[in-house]
C-alpha cells in the first residue's frame, strides 16, 4: 500500500490540476484516498488547488477524524459509501466542474451515446436526484448510481468520479467536462446525432 506521504502528494497534484483547468473554483469540491482501515480526505473548508499537507485528514470508515482538529469535507459519508459500493475504487474526486455543473443544475443527465470514447469510458453519466449537500439522503441519491456506473452527475451540485488511481479519476474528469462542453456545443446545431444502440453496443464490446 502506498505510504500516506505518496497519497497525500497526489491528492495535492491533482487537486492544483483540477484548479489549473477550471474544475474546482475556489472552495468547491473534495478529493480522497483510501487509506488504510479508512480514507485521507481534503478538510472541511479547504481549496483543492491550494492544499497543504495539513488540510488532508485520516478518517475512519465511519467519517470520524482520527486526527486531533482537523475536520474532514461535510461530503466524507458520499466518499465512503462509494468505497464501500466499489472495492476497487483507491480515489474519488467530487468537483464542480462549469459544463458538467451547467448539465446537473439543468437536470439534464449525460446518459445519451454521443462520442465513441465516452461511450467507452463511462457507457453514461447519470444524474442523481437533488438532496441538500452533505445529508445522507445525497449519499443515498448519489452512490446508488456506484453499482453500475464510474462516474454521476449530482443535480443542481456538481461530478463525482471514482477510480483505481487518482490519475485515471483525473482524465475521466477531463473527458466528461469536455464531453459536457460538446454536447452543449451541439444545442446550438440543432442537437446532437445519436448513436444507434447497436452503435453504443459495439462500442462498448472493444472494452
Amino acid at each position: 500500500m502506498f505510504s500516506r506521504f505518496i497519497k497525500e502528494n497526489e491528492i495535492i497534484k491533482y487537486g492544483r490540476l483540477c484548479d489549473t483547468k477550471n474544475f474546482t473554483p475556489g472552495y468547491s469540491g473534495n478529493i480522497s484516498a483510501r487509506y488504510k482501515d479508512g480514507m485521507l480526505i481534503t478538510t472541511s473548508g479547504s481549496a483543492n488547488g491550494y492544499l497543504k499537507r495539513n488540510q488532508i485528514v485520516y478518517t475512519d470508515f465511519e467519517g470520524k477524524s482520527l486526527e486531533k482538529n482537523k475536520k474532514p469535507s461535510s461530503e466524507k459519508l458520499l466518499h465512503i459509501e462509494i468505497y464501500k459500493k466499489r472495492p476497487e475504487f483507491n480515489y474519488i474526486i467530487h468537483v464542480h466542474a462549469p459544463y458538467l455543473s451547467s448539465f446537473a443544475s439543468a437536470g439534464k443527465d449525460l446518459l445519451s451515446p454521443i462520442m465513441a470514447e465516452n461511450v467507452f469510458y463511462f457507457g453514461g453519466i447519470p444524474l442523481a436526484e437533488y438532496a441538500l449537500p452533505s445529508s445522507i439522503e445525497l449519499v443515498n441519491n448519489t452512490a446508488k448510481f456506484f453499482d453500475k456506473y464510474d462516474a454521476v452527475l449530482m443535480e443542481n451540485h456538481g461530478f463525482v468520479v471514482g477510480s483505481k488511481t487518482i490519475e485515471d479519476a483525473y482524465l475521466k474528469l477531463e473527458l466528461a467536462e469536455s464531453y459536457a462542453q460538446v454536447v452543449l456545443n451541439t444545442m446550438t446545431l440543432g442537437g446532437a446525432k445519436i448513436l444507434s444502440d447497436e452503435q453504443a453496443e459495439q462500442i462498448l464490446n472493444l472494452r
